[in-house]
């Protein structure tokens, strides 16, 4: 029987799980690997199994919970997936607000799917932004007991990835590489980059190497768990735009840059903000991780008469206040230039974690 690799890449919204997913499918399949992808979120109509389908990846997605909530889909997923690719390795990418998995997924995992699974070291991404705040004690300008969720992800990581290390000199980059390991000492510290690239082999080189995963399982208090989620509104939806000759590309960012404006004059901390926009092959793609100017923007859509527009956000309010922002900047954005209609439309807050297995002890 053949034996599939398994990376889980956990961390908190707004790290760049995603595009470090994309970066490393990339370096796996020119050396030759079959390679597929599962995302997760807490409902469907999700920006990153879109953008990841559209560079012609595999991808399974687990929506409506979290991989540790919905342990028989996770597990249909990685069937699926692995059929579909013909997988040497599965990379898996938990929703940005969970924690828990070591005890919840690798080792029910280990314990029962040995034989066709290899169970990599579960990396924990953390954007340098967040991660000094949280190693100096703070909270990140996340609520205190979202920055309780960020903690428990490091406490019980196998491998911490500090992303977006081209933002950093490489003097700081080596300081905050020196704290964490200082702060998690069981961990392995990597820096990586997913734009320039630099770390992703050193990366997977560690965790294709190694057959430990899941060396410890944190103490995690589920009251406190249960609301550093609920404090964050999601919302997940689809719309269709329609006009004549549209510049989408001008209408993308405008929404973005206006969404992230109306956020921030609400002082709403901003787990993550994702939107694309694809039109025929096309696509623009775009993201919020904090305030309004860690805007980024990617892809280009030349002007047409339609479009289909998917749009997530993450953010520390309430379903009602978001659901409003959102429809505000969406009908700021097309105004007089299309118009819109929504296809799919979810707002929510996640309810309390109800893991299927939860295991006490290391296996």
């Amino acid at each position: 029987m053949k034996t599939t690799r398994i990376i889980f890449t956990g961390g908190f919204l707004g790290a760049g799980k995603t595009t470090l997913l994309w970066v490393a499918a990339q370096r796996l399949i020119a050396k030759g690997l079959h390679v597929g992808l599962i995302t997760n979120d807490q409902a469907p109509e999700l920006v990153d199994t879109v953008w990841l389908q559209q560079q012609g990846l595999k991808v399974a997605e687990v929506s409506g919970s979290c991989f540790c909530c919905n342990f028989n889909g996770l597990a249909a997923a990685i069937k699926k997936v692995g059929a579909e690719a013909l997988a040497d390795v599965i990379i898996a990418e938990p929703v940005g607000s969970c924690t828990d998995l070591s005890a919840t997924i690798l080792q029910p995992l280990k314990q029962d799917r040995s034989r066709e699974l290899q169970v990599s070291p579960l990396s924990v991404l953390a954007d340098p932004a967040r991660l000094l705040p949280i190693l100096d004690g703070e909270t990140a300008a996340l609520h205190i007991d979202a920055a309780y969720i960020f903690r428990k992800q490091l406490e019980e990581s196998d491998v911490i990835l500090i992303t977006k290390s081209d933002t950093l000199e490489p003097e700081a980059v080596e300081a905050l590489i020196e704290r964490t390991g200082k702060a998690f000492p069981f961990a392995t510290v990597l820096p990586v980059s997913a734009e320039t690239g630099e770390g992703v082999d050193a990366w997977l080189n560690e965790v294709l190497k190694r057959t430990d995963a899941g060396l410890r399982i944190a103490e995690v208090d589920y009251d406190i768990y249960a609301h550093g989620e609920a404090v964050l509104a999601w919302l997940n939806g689809t719309v269709q735009l329609k006009g004549e000759a549209v510049d989408w590309n001008t209408c993308t960012r405008d929404l973005l840059a206006d969404l992230g404006k109306r956020l921030d004059n609400a002082g709403y901390a901003v787990g993550h903000v994702k939107a694309i926009l694809e039109s025929g092959d096309s696509f623009i793609i775009g993201n919020l991780t904090g305030k309004g100017d860690t805007l980024s923007i990617r892809g280009s859509v030349n002007p047409s008469d339609s479009a289909k527009l998917t749009i997530n956000a993450r953010v520390e309010t309430d379903t009602e206040a978001l659901d409003a922002i959102v429809r505000e900047a969406l009908a700021a954005s097309t105004l007089n230039r299309c118009e819109s209609r929504i296809a799919a439309w979810r707002c929510l807050q996640p309810g309390r974690p109800n893991p299927t297995y939860r295991f006490a002890q290391v296996v």
